[in-house]
């Protein structure tokens, strides 16, 4: 796979400043700012509810910020028509359609984005090869078990060559064969110009093929850096894991979190 690589300037893929969404008078992601470079591998790291999923629907224009601004390859992502070619999108639950076989599926998709026929053709070919789905593409969407949809949705988030690529748990469900062809590709990918976006909970992944890792709590961005320097940073020292940086950080920012409200209680 190659990224288009040809829109971005200064080599920056993903950028955001000041991004945040609140759903009435919930934070769910608060001032978070990114520059993510082309090529690069971002782990994105937090607990459930902290405002992951929220922040890469934002960045995939399919949640409007609150407030703050983000650009994909120099788009803003308030324009939706112009991002959609650069961008693919893996979420925990691939939106597929039951009725339509694995082939069907991702012929309809080709189609959304243009690709000639016979290139698609062969593309749908090697990824129904690659991940073990030839006997099922023929097959109707709604027997398949969650790993082989898990399968289908990441062909379909990679099939037009996207230059920026948010996988959100893109491992979840899938059998350990089918799990080291994602971290395959994510590394094949990241190898050209693509961009990976990765949001999971198997820190060993992000510990394998991230560049930079970012850990989101409460909405806020509370350390960030390659996973190497955060391991070196944690309390555990040269010997700590990604695991122990996470659990460090995140406790740390709950307290504060914690402190700050006991203080403003009292002020009140």
């Amino acid at each position: 796979m190659s990224g288009s690589g040809s829109v971005g300037d200064g080599g920056v893929a993903i950028e955001a400043r000041g991004l945040t969404k609140h759903f009435g008078d919930v934070v769910a992601v608060e001032g978070l700012d990114l520059s993510v470079e082309q090529g690069a591998v971002y782990g994105f790291l937090g607990p459930n509810g902290s405002g992951k999923t929220t922040t890469m629907r934002m960045l995939t224009t399919l949640t409007r910020p609150s407030a703050g601004e983000a650009r994909i390859m120099g788009v803003d992502v308030s324009d939706r028509e112009r991002l959609i070619e650069h961008v693919g999108y893996l979420p925990e639950e691939p939106p597929l359609f039951d009725e339509l076989t694995g082939r069907e599926q991702l012929r309809h998709v080709a189609a959304l984005h243009d690709i000639p026929q016979d290139v698609a053709t062969e593309r749908i070919r090697a990824y129904l090869d690659r991940f073990d789905l030839v006997d099922a593409a023929d097959r109707a969407i709604d027997g398949y078990s969650t790993g082989m949809r898990k399968k289908v949705g990441l062909v379909q988030a990679i099939l037009h060559d996207p230059s920026v690529l948010f996988l959100d748990e893109p491992t979840s469900g899938l059998d350990p064969r089918a799990a080291r062809t994602v971290k395959d590709i994510i590394a094949e990918s990241a190898g050209g110009d693509t961009t990976i976006f990765l949001s999971t909970h198997i820190l060993s992944v992000v510990d394998e093929l991230a560049d930079t890792v970012g850990v989101l709590h409460d909405g806020r961005l509370v350390a960030e850096g390659a996973p190497a320097a955060l391991k070196e940073r944690a309390e555990a020292g040269a010997g700590g894991s990604l695991e122990d940086v996470f659990l460090e950080v995140t406790a740390d920012h709950a307290e504060e979190h914690a402190a700050a409200e006991r203080a403003g209680g009292v002020g009140e």
